[in-house]
């Protein structure tokens, strides 16, 4: 028996860990987990005991903290529609322990003063762990190889299509140059803006929503995405393609992967839940503008193709691109409607459903949502369960049954396009530095800090 007293013990508790130090893929174990000072500190099969102890009686599965790498929190510029308490409350629900929240606030974050004012504005509020990407934009290019190193900063994000907010690069030697400008992986929203402009009058003569992914079609991204991989394998910088939504996209970012040229692990690739659950034209039958975002979810050809690039290995990360909007904003007439829904809440839920499902394994989510935006975007200390490192959790109950409603939402918008669906397979607890912000539904206080990054 370890005799060392730890501050926290979870006790038999289905883990997943590394097999290894330096490999990534996963085992479930049933282990006893020590955390020590909001640190792992043992993780054994022997008896250990703690100032407090949670059993998990082989039946409690405990993932590293879940990472959600693509979030809208809305401030400043947008509080009525979500802000960073409100937002991180959401997050810690859904079982999310560190979130990275994007540029297209107002102003837009293209400045250390601005990257500064959101992590002052953070501090003290948010309920779990965060970190603030900053936009590349035409005027801060000489200072992107600066911003992207600065405390806080969890990369440069560029908007090749217009989307939310003011930020838009669209030309390729502009592009060139921020990719020129620095070392980390710089994330794109691919969307190809010149064909964007060509193909509007479809939204502003329909005045449907179900028109969306029509005008924003299969061709807007495709587009923009060879563009972006013809620029990276220029400039050897490696990107992350966030939010990949068509068969042809995730054809061309499987073919980079397996291009010489591209070395090792220069190229990745998101996607989201919604993209993998909802299908036009049923989803706008049903929900209306409430499904409408950018890039827009497609037929049914497309979904397929997402699940089957994910089955290969093509994509790395879920993320949830969280970006709430007020019901009576999206009650507007289409196309004067905004893009984008509330989803850091649900994420997990959801994705837990399809491991129920059996769509995928338990082992291969918690890569998607832990133990890849580890090394993607250089948050080292988080996203395993190995000692020495942060000690933030996601402890689940794959048998537990949930239904989401609109109530559940903490998010200020107070909606979700999954209202009335029930998940089997729910987060039951989320903890950061060792100590619960969630258990049971229930939430105790903020505890996020800045997440730090290589």
């Amino acid at each position: 028996m370890i005799t060392m007293s730890f501050d926290f013990v979870f006790q038999n508790v289905k883990a997943l860990v590394p097999k290894t130090s330096s490999e990534s893929s996963l085992v479930q174990s049933a282990v006893n987990v020590g955390i020590k000072d909001g640190k792992i500190a043992e993780i054994t099969s022997s008896p250990i005991t703690g100032t407090e102890t949670l059993d998990g009686q082989g039946r409690l599965h405990l993932l590293p903290g879940v990472i959600d790498s693509q979030v809208h929190m809305r401030e400043p510029g947008f509080p009525h529609k979500e802000d960073l308490e409100a937002g991180t409350k959401a997050a810690a629900l859904g079982g999310v322990t560190s979130v990275f929240e994007m540029p297209n606030t107002m102003p837009a974050t293209t400045t250390a003063e601005l990257l500064q004012d959101k992590l002052n504005r953070a501090t003290n509020r948010a309920w779990v762990n965060f970190g603030f990407f900053v936009g590349g934009s035409h005027e801060n290019i000489d200072q992107l190889a600066t911003l992207e190193k600065k405390p806080g900063c969890s990369g440069i994000k560029i908007f090749m299509g217009s989307s939310t907010g003011t930020l838009l690069v669209e030309d390729d030697a502009t592009l060139e140059r921020i990719l020129k400008a620095g070392s980390r992986r710089v994330i794109f929203h691919a969307e190809d803006e010149p064909r964007l402009r060509e193909r509007k009058h479809i939204a502003t003569d329909s005045r449907d929503v179900k028109m969306h992914p029509e005008w924003r079609d299969e061709e807007t991204s495709a587009k923009a995405v060879e563009r972006v991989l013809r620029l990276a394998e220029k400039t050897g910088r490696p990107i992350h393609v966030l939010h990949v939504t068509s068969q042809k996209e995730m054809q061309l970012l499987a073919q980079a992967k397996r291009n010489p040229a591209f070395q090792g692990r220069q190229v990745s690739v998101e996607v989201l839940p919604q993209h993998l659950l909802l299908s036009a034209p049923e989803c706008y039958d049903r929900l209306g503008t409430k499904a409408q975002q950018n890039p827009p979810i497609r037929s049914e050809i497309h979904r397929q193709a997402l699940w089957k690039a994910l089955e290969l290995g093509v994509v790395d990360v879920i993320g949830s691109d969280h970006a709430p909007h007020t019901l009576e904003e999206k009650s507007k007439e289409y196309p004067g409607t905004p893009s984008g829904m509330p989803g850091v809440q649900t994420m997990l839920p959801l994705m837990l459903d399809f491991v129920n499902q059996g769509k995928l394994s338990l082992e291969r989510l918690t890569e998607l949502l832990c133990e890849n935006p580890r090394w993607i975007f250089g948050c080292t200390s988080k996203g395993r369960i190995e000692k020495g490192l942060d000690a933030d959790f996601t402890l689940v109950d794959m048998k537990k049954r949930f239904r989401i409603e609109n109530s559940w939402i903490a998010s200020r918008c107070g909606w979700t396009p999954f209202d009335g669906m029930t998940v089997t397979g729910f987060p039951v607890g989320t903890m950061i530095g060792g100590k619960f912000v969630m258990r049971d539904n229930q939430l105790t206080r903020p505890l996020g800090k800045m997440v730090s990054f290589l």
